[in-house]
């Protein structure tokens, strides 16, 4: 049982990254692992940031 239990948390978190739910806890890790003094952005400002990263300017191929 525990086995598939461990199985399903670590689809769950692959399932996760690859859809970006989990940007923000992992920016956390980050922040804190570089030692930052200032505070960290918040969960709104850094989607805000994210999307506005993502989805400014021209976004095409051709």
């Amino acid at each position: 049982m525990a086995g598939i239990r461990t199985r399903l948390q670590q689809a769950w978190q692959l399932l996760r990254r690859l859809s970006g739910d989990d940007a923000y806890e992992r920016y956390l890790r980050l922040y804190a692992r570089h030692g930052h003094t200032a505070a960290p952005l918040s969960r709104e400002a850094f989607f805000r940031a994210w999307q506005e990263e993502q989805w400014d300017g021209v976004k095409r191929c051709c």
